[in-house]
């Protein structure tokens, strides 16, 4: 018979063993013709003249000077209770000294925020430019 299909209906079609690698092996030419052309655009370089660097060790240590304040309002200078108006006097003292020592300044997390940013404005007065703040880290549980 001309035009009849070679499986009739009583024949079962057996599963192909083969694989089919053709549309394998134009995905592999595809990529190797791809990468033929952008492999001398990636050697491409641009001559950049770094700096050198130098370091030295630091000779002397900077005096630290730590102002405390607790939940109420209380100044510390370097664990010294101060009495109000006691901080201008020596923040005027430490602001004279060469080189300045770094002000670092704990806070209570329950202190209000008029108390610091005094504290802040009286330092900035006086001419200190080296101010931190301290904190401590957050304990993961």
């Amino acid at each position: 018979m001309i035009g009849s299909n070679p499986l009739s209906a009583g024949e079962h079609a057996q599963p192909m063993s083969e694989i089919n690698t053709t549309p394998l092996v134009d995905v592999m030419l595809v990529l190797l013709v791809i990468f033929i052309i952008t492999a001398p655009i990636l050697s491409h370089t641009v001559k950049v003249e770094l700096p050198q660097a130098t370091s030295q060790p630091l000779l002397d240590k900077q005096e630290v000077i730590s102002v405390s304040i607790n939940e109420v309002g209380q100044l510390f200078w370097n664990d010294t209770h101060l009495v109000k108006g006691e901080l201008l006097q020596k923040l005027t003292q430490v602001a004279d000294q060469k080189p300045q020592p770094e002000l670092q300044i704990r806070a209570d997390k329950a202190t209000r925020y008029q108390v610091l940013a005094e504290v802040m404005a009286e330092a900035q007065n006086t001419g200190i430019t080296k101010i931190g703040f301290v904190s401590e880290p957050k304990v993961s549980e």
